[in-house]
């Protein structure tokens, strides 16, 4: 057994879909949860730099003495690499391989589709991670820009018209695609969940990574003897620009209030070293 927190990250408010499930399915886990949101989007910035902001951000979970890292951001964990990953030094995972594994197990027709920010789609690391789990698998990506900067300002509602205007326009390549099961590749997607499956006819199966990747550290604590004997969880926000804009629409999907327990760091903080 294990009382040490889990340490969730993301760019901003996508990754809360990973703690929701986490809540869901490990209600005795304490949780620490960093939003970078005084530098969303990380999926139109360069390699370099989002491996940087990456580092900073497991970083600062670290000094919280977190017992897992889970990276909630499909961007960071289509770039982790290697080298990055051997420098943690603490159990983590990314979205990717659990997303990829779960989509494979789900496809009928062996044609996935894969949505992301422009990063993840670029570095192709869903289509690798497909591919070595099922080689006949075809995968068909496309990216999605806007998605985040509409969910970070609260264009979520799945009768708003502006949402419903950009996914249908970035979907239809996928459409075309005849694909049967869709990667929601980036932690944001999953909040315009509705907003997709309306766009695809309720046609294609919908894979939440951020919901898979919760799966997988559920396993993965059993598996490891790590889960907390608690009887109740709790949960500390972080992030790195205005708590009370991030309180208001993090309650909208969380299905609580979250007023009280946001702290703001400053960005000199990830920074130092």
């Amino acid at each position: 057994m294990d009382n040490r927190a889990i340490g969730v990250f993301d760019s901003g408010l996508g990754g809360l879909t990973t703690v929701k499930e986490l809540r869901r399915l490990l209600p005795q886990e304490n949780l620490i949860y960093f939003g970078d949101t005084g530098r969303v989007p990380y999926g139109t910035r360069s390699r370099e730099t989002i491996r940087q902001y990456a580092m900073q951000d497991i970083a600062f979970l670290k000094r919280h003495d977190v017992k897992l890292i889970i990276i909630a951001c499909g961007t960071v964990s289509s770039q982790l690499t290697p080298e990055m990953s051997a420098k943690i030094g603490v159990p983590h995972s990314g979205v990717v391989l659990p997303a990829a594994q779960a989509a494979c197990a789900a496809t009928a027709t062996g044609r996935v589709g894969v949505i992301g920010t422009t990063a993840t789609v670029r570095s192709g690391a869903y289509g690798r991670a497909i591919r070595s789990i099922n080689p006949g698998v075809h995968v068909f990506g496309n990216a999605c820009p806007l998605f985040v900067p509409l969910v970070e300002n609260g264009f979520i509602q799945p009768d708003n018209e502006v949402t419903a205007k950009v996914a249908e326009l970035y979907l239809q390549p996928i459409q075309q695609a005849e694909v049967d099961t869709l990667i929601l590749g980036c932690t944001h997607y999953p909040i315009l969940y509705e907003t997709i499956n309306r766009v695809l006819g309720y046609r294609v199966t919908l894979v939440d990574a951020g919901k898979e990747v919760a799966r997988w550290a559920q396993q993965f604590l059993s598996a490891e003897d790590l889960l907390s004997d608690g009887s109740g969880g709790t949960i500390s926000f972080y992030v790195s620009d205005s708590p009370e804009l991030f309180a208001e629409t993090a309650e909208l999907f969380l299905g609580e209030r979250v007023s009280g327990k946001v702290h703001q760091i400053s960005l000199e903080l990830l920074t130092d070293r």
